[in-house]
C-alpha cells in the first residue's frame, strides 16, 4: 500500500515538473508583470495625490500674497505652481485668478501672459475656455480685435459656445463687419436659454444692427415642422 501511494506522490511530482518546465517561465513573467503593473499604478497614484497636495500649498502662497497686494510673492508662488505643478487643476485656477490680480493692478501684460498660460496648458478644459474668454475681452479693450477674434476661434466646450458666438459677434461689430456680427449674434441668440437676461441683451444687438431675431427663431422652428 505504501508502495502504492509512493508511486502516486511520485507521479504527480513528475507531472508537476513537467508542467512547470513547459509553463513555469511564462507564469514568472506574468506574475512579474501584472505586480510590476500593480505598482505603477500605486505609484502613478501615489505621486498624483502628492502633486495636488504640493499644488494645493502653492495656489494658497498664491492667494495670500494676492490678498496682501504683495507682486514680487504674487509673481514668485505663480511662477512655482505653473512651472513645478502645471497638470494640476490647482494651476488652471490660480492662473485666472493671478490674470485678475494683474489686471487690476494696471499690469496687462502679465495678466494676457497668465491668461495665455491657461488657454494653452491647463488641464480642465472648461478653464481653457474662460481663460480664451477673458483673453480676448482684454485684447477687445487693447483694440487689438483679431487677436481677440483668434482666440475665440477652434472648439469650445458646448456650454461655452453661445458666450463665444456673442463675443465674436462685438468683436466683428466693432471691426465694421456687420454681416458677419449678425450671424454670430444670431447663433448665440439661438444657444441662450430663453429665460436668460444674456438672451435679451442678445436680441438688443441684434435690433441695433437691423436684425429681428425672432425671425431667425421662427426659421428654426420651420425647419423642425418640416
Amino acid at each position: 500500500m505504501a508502495n502504492h501511494l509512493d508511486l502516486e506522490e511520485q507521479e504527480q511530482i513528475d507531472q508537476l515538473k513537467h508542467f512547470w518546465n513547459t509553463w513555469g517561465t511564462l507564469i514568472s513573467v506574468v506574475v512579474i508583470v501584472v505586480c510590476g503593473a500593480v505598482a505603477a499604478w500605486n505609484g502613478y497614484k501615489y505621486w498624483q495625490n502628492r502633486q495636488a497636495v504640493q499644488a494645493a500649498v502653492l495656489a494658497e502662497a498664491v492667494e495670500s500674497a494676492e490678498r496682501a497686494g504683495d507682486k514680487g510673492r504674487v509673481e514668485q508662488a505663480w511662477s512655482d505652481l505653473s512651472g513645478k505643478y502645471g497638470s494640476t487643476v490647482q494651476a488652471g485656477q490660480s492662473g485666472l485668478a493671478v490674470a485678475k490680480f494683474w489686471s487690476n493692478a494696471g499690469n496687462p501684460d502679465a495678466a494676457k501672459a497668465a491668461l495665455g498660460w491657461v488657454a494653452d496648458k491647463s488641464s480642465d478644459d472648461g478653464l481653457k475656455a474662460l481663460a480664451k474668454l477673458r483673453l480676448s475681452s482684454l485684447l477687445m479693450e487693447q483694440k487689438a480685435y483679431d487677436e481677440a477674434l483668434a482666440q475665440l476661434g477652434g472648439s469650445f466646450p458646448a456650454e461655452f459656445e453661445a458666450v463665444v458666438a456673442d463675443r465674436k459677434g462685438d468683436l466683428l461689430t466693432l471691426k465694421g463687419s456687420n454681416q458677419d456680427a449678425i450671424a454670430e449674434y444670431q447663433r448665440a441668440y439661438k444657444a441662450f436659454d430663453p429665460r436668460t437676461d444674456y438672451r435679451r441683451l442678445v436680441e438688443i444687438k441684434l435690433n441695433a444692427l437691423g436684425a429681428k431675431p425672432q425671425v431667425v427663431a421662427s426659421a428654426e422652428l420651420t425647419k423642425e415642422v418640416k
